[in-house]
């Protein structure tokens, strides 16, 4: 194997990375013209050609990858942690599930499928690529969700054009850098940039499959982009998931539980419960639960030893949740910890605990994408349910309680793409994951995910007389 270039070559233009701990720049990563993605999708096309062929070689080579990817952990994770925030310790994390991701995708491999239907032709589906695939990612999960999306498309045979947020291109660039070192070159690039690069690379005619997270109203746009060339497109459009607490829950052996899943990574996970639904007698004990987590949970910069929770990413992410934290204020709602921006650099929101919020509050309707938690009390089941489901969005949900069938009963009234009972936002590799409603097109992960980068291919062929 050839060792190919760490990135596309660009113009000479670079732009500021900013550490979100203290607001400055500490580096700068290339600026890339649109018009330069036509040379990147060339040879990405060129590499597809070879790289289809054998499947074997796309085993080793990923596995090789994430061998790589696990010798360069340390660096990554301060990178990572560097330029989106989070500890160093989820920093981590993230690349063992990238690694863990890429070694999965690798033992995956299209087999030809046998059509019975009682006719005297022999008939079956041989599972093609589909050619160089545009990966587009956002700035909360910059590896793991990069990982989302190239362990698939690379396994399955295709080439892969990656795009990273420009709030987090440089751990991405590493990455790609990294992981390079054991393909074929071309076959995985990584560009950067400012818009519209992006909206460029979606609708690049040479750009069979556009897979990308991040906001709706981003993902419209991109769904339009692609559609110039009836590429295929996967969308995850991220959520407001709902945790509904039932009447048996006990509230000090979840709180913990229920605290991280809203608040790990500082809220910014597109499946973190983001609004939760109490009974009216358990109100005020979950309230004073979630809110004490809130209070003594140590929020500092990623790579400070202690921390639990880091900054928000950017200065316009922060700016939309101070805005959703105050019109939840205003509209009547009550700050029982935190509620405003912390008095420091950098871009700190004290973890907030809103109770008494109003259910149209657009802090409850719609995602806010940070460290604030509404609790909402309700009175009837059937009212929590019809508030958990009254939203656009539909990615995930979860249930709370001692009777697990009880709660599996609620759960399976909830109009999401997974439910969870007594947890949240945990997946496995070998699973789904998809939203309804607003919340994304296509599915990622498992079998589903591998199947979305491949298009069938059927031959007939008479049986012998």
């Amino acid at each position: 194997m050839t060792r190919p270039r760490r990135a596309a070559a660009g113009s000479g233009e670079r732009f500021a990375v900013l550490d979100p701990a203290t607001g400055e720049a500490f580096d700068e990563a290339p600026d890339q013209r649109p018009e330069e993605l036509d040379a990147v999708v060339d040879r990405a096309h060129e590499a597809w050609r070879g790289w289809r062929t054998d499947s074997v070689q796309r085993t080793t080579a990923l596995t090789a990858a994430a061998d790589a990817v696990e010798e360069a952990g340390a660096g990554l994770a301060r990178l990572l942690t560097r330029e989106q925030g989070k500890p160093l310790s989820e920093s981590y994390a993230e690349i063992a599930r990238t690694a863990a991701r890429l070694r999965y995708f690798a033992e995956l491999a299209p087999r030809v499928q046998p059509i019975t239907d009682g006719r005297p032709v022999h008939s079956e589906i041989r599972w093609r690529s589909l050619g160089p695939v545009a990966a587009i990612v956002p700035w909360n999960f910059p590896l793991q969700l990069a990982s989302a999306k190239i362990a698939p498309a690379l396994a399955a045979g295709n080439t892969v054009v990656v795009k990273p947020s420009p709030f987090t291109p440089l751990a991405t660039r590493l990455l790609g850098s990294v992981m390079s070192t054991a393909l074929p070159e071309d076959v995985l690039t990584v560009v950067t940039g400012r818009e519209p690069l992006g909206a460029r690379l979606a609708s690049h005619p040479g750009i069979r499959h556009v897979t990308f997270t991040g906001s709706v109203p981003t993902g419209r746009a991109v769904a339009r982009s692609a559609a110039a060339s009836l590429a295929r497109v996967t969308l995850e459009l991220g959520g407001n998931d709902a945790a509904i607490l039932l009447d048996d829950v006990d509230v000090e052996r979840i709180a913990d539980r229920l605290f991280w899943a809203a608040f790990r990574n500082c809220g910014q996970v597109c499946m973190a419960v983001k609004r939760v639904y109490v009974p009216a007698r358990l109100y005020a004990d979950v309230v004073e639960a979630l809110a004490h987590r809130a209070k003594t949970t140590v929020v500092g910069a990623g790579l400070a030893p202690g921390s639990r929770l880091g900054p928000v990413n950017n200065a316009p992410q922060l700016a939309r949740v101070e805005r959703r934290t105050a019109q939840a204020l205003a509209d009547g709602a009550r700050a029982v910890t935190g509620g405003s921006r912390l008095d420091r650099p950098g871009y700190f929101f004290a973890p907030t605990i809103l109770a008494d919020v109003p259910p149209d509050s657009p802090v409850v309707t719609e995602e806010q994408f940070g460290p604030v938690l509404p609790v909402l009390p309700y009175r009837s089941l059937d009212e929590a349910v019809e508030a958990a489901n009254g939203t656009r969005f539909g990615l995930g949900g979860s249930v709370w309680g001692t009777d697990l069938d009880a709660a599996e009963a609620v759960a399976g009234r909830l109009e999401c793409g997974t439910a969870w009972i007594n947890h949240h936002a945990e997946l496995s590799l070998a699973q789904p994951f998809a939203g309804i409603k607003e919340s994304g097109v296509g599915v990622a992960g498992g079998p589903w995910g591998f199947h979305g980068n491949l298009r069938p291919f059927v031959v007939h062929r008479p049986e012998e007389t």
